[in-house]
């Protein structure tokens, strides 16, 4: 049977993934927060908590930052890294070719 991610283990990929989101964006921890519409003066140190895993953001917010760093909210939350680029990928991927893939991954 799999193991199950604990409630440590879940705040720690998703600070993982989103400090990994928010460098491949280029943006700091302060810019992060601001387009993400925080307070100017907590927007770095709120953006800090939640990639130090102290805090973990609320599903709105962190769906908000998925938009601005273009991830989906499962990507947040994969265990893997292979489990993260194919929920990337799936992201990114257009209309037809999620249909190609679909009707691919259908095939016996």
């Amino acid at each position: 049977m799999p193991k199950r991610a604990t409630s440590n283990d879940l705040l720690g990929i998703v600070a993982l993934r989103l400090r990994q989101a928010r460098e491949a964006a280029g943006l700091s921890q302060r810019q992060l927060g601001i387009v993400a519409e925080l307070d100017i003066t907590v927007a770095s140190p709120r953006i800090n908590q939640y990639e130090q895993g102290r805090h973990m953001p609320n599903l709105r917010m962190l769906e908000r930052l998925g938009e601005i760093l273009d991830r989906p909210l499962p990507w947040f939350f994969a265990v893997d890294d292979d489990t993260a680029a194919l929920l990337l990928a799936w992201h990114q991927a257009s209309s037809l070719k999620r249909k190609r893939l679909l009707k691919k991954a259908a095939e016996p």
